[in-house]
């Protein structure tokens, strides 16, 4: 079998496994992922791929299809797909065959990024993001969970990242593990020339549906050790690249320079209760803002008391149905 889709940009990763079922859907899984760096050629047959591929920015191969000649399509930038566990040739990068499409392509990307030298071309359209920020500092006003099901409706018709700064996330399902790449590795890169942040961000970048997310840094700690210039310097990057129509921000007071950063929102919302405590903490709040000049983060605000919500949904996926649903639903008619 051979599946080549025209080459415009000779940037290709040519695919070859003897499992026609696991070749195609691994193909199907990557033309699908939005603005990956390579067109893909799919082969089930060695000889045939060295028969069409004289150059390719990667190959990928299983085990049980490799052959040393792949090495001359592109030198120094083949991958096998384990099938045995087993390092069986030198000087060959590995990733494992049977995980998750997404681990795959996580893994491939991050050894791309390691010998990637020229701009690559993108592939979709470039936008301006929108900034859209939530703070309030009235703790327990569900911030998270009305942060989250707006970008998941957003993310239904536009290009979304959510960013969490808040010090505890709370949400299990953004954290994954301990040895996830988070929000303190992308700062890492943040001086990296903008294709190279480009590719290394997609390292990072996880889903929920149609949402992309980094996760969150898994120590609140670090939150607070951030200066301000490097939280800016970041949304401007990720602004640079042209990848989200919005980015919704999920902010807390944990991070240094929180008023300069939702100066740079078109739209802030800020969650209250209808109590004395969280009235004087809201005024408060509105009292350092004036004080220090930011009346301009003032007048972005809209201060919302969300009704009596019964239940929200556990799943994250869950949260675009509901009450909580139902009222960000009206305030994106806003937007």
């Amino acid at each position: 079998m051979k599946d080549v889709l025209k080459e415009e940009n000779g940037r290709t990763l040519a695919l070859c496994d003897t499992e026609e079922e696991y070749a195609q859907l691994m193909t199907e899984f990557l033309r699908k992922n939005r603005e990956l760096p390579w067109e893909i050629h799919t082969y089930t047959d060695a000889q045939e791929m060295l028969k069409q591929e004289k150059s390719a920015a990667m190959v990928v191969v299983s085990e049980s299809a490799y052959c040393e000649a792949l090495q001359s399509v592109c030198p120094g930038r083949l991958v096998v797909l384990s099938e045995s566990g087993v390092v069986r040739w030198e000087n060959i990068f590995y990733v494992d065959k049977y995980q998750r499409a997404e681990d795959v392509l996580t893994q491939l990307l991050a050894i791309y990024v390691e010998f990637a030298d020229t701009p690559l071309p993108r592939l979709g359209k470039k936008c301006s993001a929108v900034l859209i920020g939530n703070y309030t500092p009235i703790h327990r006003s569900m911030q998270t969970s009305f942060a989250l099901t707006m970008s998941q409706l957003l993310a239904r018709e536009h290009s979304v990242l959510y960013l969490n700064f808040e010090h505890y996330a709370g949400i299990s399902e953004l954290l994954l593990d301990m040895q996830t790449l988070d929000l303190a590795d992308l700062l890492y890169f943040l001086g990296a020339e903008k294709e190279k942040f480009r590719l290394r961000m997609r390292t990072m970048l996880k889903r929920i549906g149609n949402l992309d997310y980094i996760p969150p840094m898994k120590s609140g700690q670090n939150l607070l050790t951030v200066p301000a210039a490097e939280w800016l310097g970041l949304l401007r990057k990720i602004d640079e690249l042209g990848e989200y129509e919005y980015v919704i921000l999920d902010l807390s007071e944990s991070m240094q320079g929180l008023f300069d950063i939702l100066r740079q929102c078109r739209q802030i919302y800020t969650l209250t209760q209808e109590n004395r405590v969280a009235r004087s903490k809201l005024l408060q709040y509105e009292q350092i803002l004036a004080l220090y000049e930011y009346d301009d983060v003032l007048e972005k605000t809209k201060c919302l008391k969300l009704p009596h919500i019964r239940k929200v949904p556990e799943e994250l996926e869950q949260l675009t149905k509901g009450e909580l649903a139902g009222l960000v639903r009206d305030l994106l008619k806003e937007l």
